[in-house]
């Protein structure tokens, strides 16, 4: 029993380090799209009301690289500068669902297929959902969007620079820094799933579902809408999955509706868009992600989405480089420092807050003073 569990962990451990070089290459990317890229270029676009915006806010959605929680004000935001609700939605539902960091950690693990897959059923999903909000859902429904609904969770404002140097090291900053914040615990907490049913799920759990893929879809479907995990935490699961029987389009349910649907983005979409534009959300979310899967598993040739799997095992087989070892190693680094920051920032704005709590009783106090004077 206690060599099964140490090749399971074996198994966990080598996905990491073959991960781990394309995760520092998909920081990296995404830390050049940040700094060279204007914010506002965003919002230009996505400010009409016809197919174009839609569109558009698919395709700005799909390499950018925001988690399933900076995503939401980010969209919010777009809104508030005019943005119509098909494209907010089509910017809600694509950019969550992949990016440039997770399309390089798909290819890393699953292969190229999923990695061509992934991002266009992506857009796919998006346009269906922008383009019904907009012939279905009333465009005045739903709260005005404040200021708290813009407000990031997870990203931070920051005044880009404007010299080349400058650029580039707002680039490593934003990529290695802030990235790492946004998304580095949900990666975490994948890949710590990915070991839990590596270890305790049996074998053969799925090929129960093998004359019903429908059933194992609806399955995964179940367990991916309420969770909260990114387009990149949500590999080494499908991976994990994968490994007990998972087909490949089950599979792909999980990395389009996990990352798109959880509780936060269903809670803000209903309040500030309203609730036809939820339904409508979430219908397509789920009909696309079946769809797809249909189309995987029935249409296409299984090996294709096998390479990926066989090129892992390979992997094993051979042993594991010192450059993944190394590259394992700077990944943890670096968490360990966003692990790092995060507390001392906490404990900062705790500090802070405290201070201007003294502050404000020192200035009443001196307020009730002038008033006893005065009088």
């Amino acid at each position: 029993m206690f060599n099964i569990q140490y090749n399971n962990m074996q198994e966990v451990f080598a996905l990491i380090n073959e991960m781990s070089p394309y995760l520092l290459l998909g920081f990296l990317l995404a830390g050049l799209m940040h700094a060279f890229i204007p914010g506002m270029m965003y919002s230009r676009y996505l400010s009409g009301h016809g197919f174009r915006s839609v569109l558009y806010g698919a395709l700005f959605g799909i390499p950018l690289p925001l988690c399933s929680c900076g995503v939401i004000p980010t969209a919010m935001s777009l809104r508030k500068e005019g943005a119509s609700k098909g494209a907010t939605v089509s910017f809600l539902i694509a950019t969550p669902e992949t990016g440039v960091d997770s399309i390089i950690a798909t290819y890393s693990l699953l292969g190229l297929p999923f990695a061509l897959i992934r991002p266009i059923a992506a857009c796919c999903n998006a346009l269906m959902g922008g383009l019904l909000v907009n012939a279905f859902a009333d465009e005045k429904e739903g709260q005005e969007v404040s200021e708290e609904d813009t407000k990031s969770c997870c990203c931070h404002s920051h005044e880009k620079p404007t010299t080349f140097v400058g650029k580039i090291k707002e680039a490593l900053r934003f990529g290695f820094i802030e990235m790492m914040e946004d998304i580095g615990k949900w990666l975490v907490i994948g890949l710590i799933i990915a070991g839990l049913i590596t270890v305790f799920v049996p074998d053969s759990f799925f090929t129960i579902f093998r004359g019903n893929t429908l059933m194992s879809m609806l399955l995964v479907l179940c367990i991916a809408i309420p969770m909260y995990i990114c387009a990149t935490g949500s590999i080494p699961i499908a991976v994990a999955l994968m490994l007990k029987g998972l087909t490949p389009g089950a599979a792909l349910v999980l990395l389009m509706a996990g990352p798109a649907c959880n509780m936060a983005s269903i809670l803000v979409i209903n309040k500030v868009l309203g609730r036809k534009t939820l339904i409508v959300y979430l219908i397509s979310i789920i009909t696309m992600a079946i769809c797809w899967g249909c189309i995987v598993d029935y249409c296409l040739p299984e090996e294709w989405f096998l390479t990926g799997m066989m090129s892992k095992a390979c992997y094993e087989a051979e042993g594991t480089s010192w450059f993944n070892i190394g590259c394992t190693i700077l990944l943890a680094c670096l968490l360990l420092n966003t692990l790092r920051l995060h507390f001392f920032h906490k404990h900062e704005g705790e500090h802070c807050c405290c201070h201007e709590h003294e502050h404000h009783h020192e200035h009443k106090h001196e307020e009730e003073h002038c008033c006893c004077h005065h009088h």
